[in-house]
């Protein structure tokens, strides 16, 4: 590993250690660099999550050696439930060559920690409560050369210094929107509410996806744009919670905790979703989807996992696009380390922005097609009703939104959505 020239310098600096920020730095640490990890809170720390992970993300999990036993406290699920249209579906996952059959269930509060012990493992420097502020710009070539930040409870001043720097800072990402990078109004935008409550559904092995979420409170009820979600945690509390588009007229003008809290009065009583058995308030976070920030490389800083708006469109899942794109990052920055010159490691870090569109962008823009769809609640009701008494149907649409295919050598539904991915516009 390349020795730190002091505390406070690094090869490069990553603010944030939520899953985009770790995956990134644990892979920079593994590949010999040496990296500045800065987390402004304390480990273990709540986010707002479904906690529920797709074969996808279970796949980083195991690409960083992460233990994802049983005994270590993961819970495994088989696939996902489908309820809507008065039917309902339960569909395994897909069995592929590139992906895993099965999914985890785990709560962030120490999911996140699991990932940054795993980068400081393998070499990373992880500061918590570091919170970093403005951007150290150089003023000859306006490049970010490091980053002020506050640190420990006593908040002391402090700066940090790299060539490079990964904001990995969520969907807030005040480091981006300080480098100028604003989030684009184009792009959909989603909010997702959760709670805890203890229930005697606590222990099922299918993620629950309800594609109809009604609002019963008036004297009509209302087909609400979104879907709902009820995660057994295997602990003895479900993570009941909704996300919602923005594309939908009711958007602003909802309390969508309210939603949450009377859609969960319409569940059969003996599942427990009732005031009395929620563990803790209702949360809400928003989901940057579909590249909705770039340029994902710009000047020293190269933007990963919600920074960049890397939320799938389709579902919602954020933190297998959070590592994929931070193990993309810090591959380039990598091959970018070992450049002669500045010229030629600029070129080489130019090469980030065009890997993320060649690997999502045409899967963002059918998802920004179909999240425009949705946005219509009287489509989505027709859509579940025909859709889900159609098993092959179903089986292709969950392939489509959880995004898992075998890019070679796949099934026929496989090639349909690959090729769809690969002809459609990579904006």
């Amino acid at each position: 590993m390349t020795e730190p020239l002091s505390d406070n310098t690094a090869d490069v600096i990553v603010v944030g250690a939520g899953p985009a920020g770790s995956t990134t730095a644990y892979y920079l640490a593994k590949a010999g660099l040496d990296v500045l990890l800065l987390e402004k809170t304390a480990f273990p720390r709540e986010k707002v999550c479904g906690d529920g992970l797709t074969p996808r993300a279970t796949k980083q999990l195991v690409a960083m050696g992460i233990d994802i036993s049983e005994e270590a406290g993961w819970l495994r699920n088989k696939g996902l439930r489908i309820i809507g249209g008065g039917s309902r579906l339960q569909l395994d996952w897909p069995d592929l060559a590139s992906f895993p059959d099965y999914g985890l269930v785990r709560k962030r509060d120490d999911f996140d920690e699991q990932l940054a012990r795993q980068a400081q493992k393998a070499g990373a420097r992880l500061y918590e409560r570091c919170n970093v502020g403005a951007p150290i710009v150089d003023d000859r070539t306006g490049r970010i050369t490091g980053v002020h930040a506050k640190v420990g409870e006593e908040k002391r001043e402090t700066t940090f210094h790299a060539p490079l720097v990964v904001a990995a800072d969520g969907n807030s990402t005040r480091l981006s929107l300080a480098m100028g990078l604003h989030r684009r109004e184009d792009r959909p935008m989603g909010v997702a509410v959760r709670t805890y409550f203890t229930s005697p559904r606590h222990d099922d092995d299918y993620l629950e996806s309800w594609l109809e979420l009604w609002d019963r409170r008036g004297p009509q009820d209302r087909l609400l744009p979104g879907y709902g979600w009820i995660f057994g945690m295997g602990d003895g509390t479900s993570n009941v919670g909704l996300g919602v588009l923005n594309t939908s007229a009711s958007f602003k003008e909802l309390d969508w905790r309210e939603v949450l809290k009377a859609w969960c009065a319409s569940m059969p009583e003996d599942w427990g979703y009732t005031p009395d058995n929620m563990t803790g308030p209702i949360r809400g976070a928003a989901l940057p989807m579909a590249f909705n920030r770039q340029p994902h490389y710009t000047k020293g800083l190269l933007l990963v996992g919600d920074a960049g708006g890397l939320v799938n469109p389709f579902n919602g899942e954020g933190i297998a696009y959070a590592m994929e794109s931070g193990q993309i990052a810090a591959d380039v920055i990598v091959q970018a380390h070992a450049r002669a010159t500045p010229a030629q490691r600029e070129i080489a870090l130019q090469r980030y922005p065009r890997v993320l569109k060649d690997t999502y962008g045409g899967y963002y823009s059918l998802g920004r097609a179909f999240v425009k769809l949705i946005g219509n609640p009287k489509v989505m009701q027709i859509a579940t009703q025909r859709g889900l008494t159609h098993p092959i149907l179903m089986k292709f649409t969950l392939k489509m939104l959880a995004n898992l295919t075998d890019p070679t050598g796949g099934d026929a539904m496989d090639r349909i959505i690959n090729g769809l991915s690969k002809v459609a516009p990579k904006a």
